[in-house]
């Protein structure tokens, strides 16, 4: 199958907190399992029901233990038994948090190239 996607992605481990932007609740957290991330967006899966096109506040951890503040459109779902699974765009995110999502993209290259090579 052809690769369709502009930049690779990433298997990412961390939390994720999700809040509906514009909305008058509090943030609420989110039990969240981050499945891939790549500088344009994010897949995820979770219990909670979000809605598609709207856009969510999060904090996501990198493995570094960095947190990264970004905010997310989710642009597509699907619900497999009771799991929900997204997909989502970063909007507005600067290009230094971007910059930290290119350096864990090359060191994980290079940790998988040394494996390789073992």
């Amino acid at each position: 199958m052809e690769e369709k996607r502009k930049h690779k992605r990433l298997g990412l481990t961390g939390e994720l907190i999700l809040k509906k932007l514009g909305g008058n609740d509090e943030a609420q957290p989110a039990q969240i399992e981050i499945h891939d991330c790549s500088r344009d967006g994010i897949g995820f899966s979770t219990d909670v029901q979000l809605t598609i096109g709207n856009n969510y506040e999060a904090n996501l951890t990198l493995w570094t233990k960095e947190v990264l503040h970004v905010f997310i459109q989710i642009v597509r779902a699907a619900k497999v038994g009771d799991v929900f699974q997204y997909g989502g765009i970063f909007i507005g995110m600067p290009d230094a948090d971007i910059m930290r999502i290119q350096v864990y993209e090359t060191v994980e290259d290079q940790l998988k190239e040394q494996e390789n090579n073992s």
